[in-house]
């Protein structure tokens, strides 16, 4: 019995369409499980943040790499943004009725990379301490 995955695969490969790089699905793709976005959307699954709040969650991301990601994922429709009419004017994002339909999707492929963390450590120790790469 195939399971739902395999049945997705089976009908990607039949759709030749999906591997050429002209394809949407693989734009979005490559900008939603961009490193940033996953992470900008897993804490707006939490409710709306400021822009320097965002930034002090994500160690290691600059502004401007922050700035894209979120502008990219506002083209896309998975994050809103509001300007508060705040002294300094400030910007709040938040994840749009889209963006909150990836929950599910995503809290999947988080379990999955707990659940299987500890066997991809050891298979990159494993291919890391080989001789012949």
């Amino acid at each position: 019995m195939l399971n739902i995955f395999g049945i997705l695969l089976e009908a990607m490969c039949e759709d030749e369409e999906v591997f050429s790089s002209e394809c949407p699905s693989r734009k979005i793709l490559d900008q939603i499980f961009d490193k940033w976005s996953l992470l900008i959307l897993a804490i707006l699954v939490k409710g709306p943040r400021r822009f320097n709040s965002l930034r002090r969650c994500l160690d290691g991301v600059t502004q401007k790499a922050l700035t894209q990601t979120l502008r990219r994922l506002e083209r896309n429709g998975l994050v809103s943004r509001t300007v508060l009419p705040t002294s300094p004017v400030c910007v709040e994002y938040a994840l749009t009725r889209l963006g909150e339909t990836l929950q599910a999707p995503f809290a999947a492929l988080y379990a999955w990379t707990i659940d299987n963390m500890d066997e991809i450590q050891t298979a990159q120790r494993t291919f890391d301490s080989r001789a012949d790469r």
